[in-house]
């Protein structure tokens, strides 16, 4: 599924877990009790209306959690950043959230979650490319538990 990965290091960092998603483990640890996507169903947990499945539609959602859009997934010292990854007509389809180290931690569908070195690595037909990347502050409080 993705061919780029297998000749670039990655790391699988937590077993299979169909609990949650690549959209909640991006929106951080504390949400891996249920899966985030803006589907109209009680199976899935979105946090605006309208529930709209577009780049768009991530970046408010994403607004409410302190997210802004930003130009590059660039490491910053007291910043997490988050790349949006869509299909051509602009349908979201995974989310990578960066790593204290830079690294970027991917939750592979139902699958594992890794941690891989670049976003190209997760490129593919299933998951598009990264169109967007959003930032915000990191707290004191969540910069002490990193």
């Amino acid at each position: 599924m993705f061919p780029q990965l297998e000749s670039a290091p990655y790391k699988v960092t937590s077993p299979e877990d169909v609990k949650y998603n690549c959209v909640a483990w991006a929106a951080g640890p504390g949400e891996v009790r249920r899966k985030w996507w803006p589907a109209p169903s009680p199976f899935y947990y979105w946090p605006v209306e309208p529930r709209e499945e577009t780049v768009a539609g991530f970046i408010r959602a994403f607004g409410e959690l302190g997210y802004a859009v930003c130009d590059a997934g660039d490491l910053e010292p007291g910043y997490e950043r988050l790349a949006v990854y869509a299909e051509e007509t602009d349908t979201p389809t995974h989310m990578a959230r960066q790593l204290p180290t830079g690294h970027w931690t991917s939750k592979l569908g139902e699958l594992e979650d890794i941690q891989h070195v670049g976003l190209d690595q997760l490129n593919c037909r299933d998951y598009g490319r990264v169109v967007r990347f959003l930032k915000r502050k990191i707290s004191p409080a969540a910069a002490g538990s990193r």
